[in-house]
């Protein structure tokens, strides 16, 4: 608990040194948990969303997760319940559905360029598992993300759908839901 509240604290300072880019007061907190298939969870810290004229600005101020690059989307149903994949399995954080893609465009791709709205760059946990370096959506607002959940997957992401498909970055990991 210390740990997600130095996490907090470190948003917290870092989101008041933002840019001025920043376009609207308002910002938004998405609670984030580990979450696994037999739908326990447990707390690992917060992202704070807020509009700028880059696009939509997260600021993750996470803990406890694993070391390296992960994939970090917008997902379509504001939920973190287990739920079924495309096999029917249930899987982690699988109500939240597939990335958020209002367009029907059916691919995986860059957050600037065309494919999915709900994919942002990815994020990096440092040696001890924090995760602190803000990213930009170009093409979102929080006004287009509300009710969605935001997730971070298990492995990197490379915006592309090959060799595997959305982006590589396989198991959801880590789940809040955007209000």
């Amino acid at each position: 608990m210390r740990a997600i509240l130095a996490a907090a604290a470190a948003a917290t300072l870092i989101s008041g040194c933002a840019t001025t880019d920043i376009i609207s007061s308002e910002r938004v907190v998405v609670p984030m948990n580990m979450v696994a298939a037999d739908g326990t969870s447990h707390a690992a810290g917060m992202v704070t969303l807020n509009d700028s004229i880059a696009g939509l600005v997260l600021l993750p101020a996470l803990v406890q997760i694993p070391e390296g690059s992960h994939g970090f989307h917008v997902h379509a149903n504001g939920s973190c319940a287990p739920g079924p994949d495309a096999q029917g399995k249930t899987i982690a954080a699988g109500a939240a559905g597939g990335h958020f893609d209002p367009q029907n465009t059916g691919m995986h791709g860059p957050p600037q360029g065309p494919g999915h709205l709900g994919d942002l760059p990815p994020i990096t946990a440092d040696s001890v598992g924090n995760v602190s370096q803000p990213v930009v959506a170009p093409r979102l607002k929080l006004a287009d993300v509300r009710g969605k959940a935001l997730m971070v997957h298990v492995g990197g992401d490379n915006h592309s759908d090959q060799p595997a498909p959305l982006g590589g970055g396989g198991a959801r990991m880590a789940c809040g839901v955007i209000p």
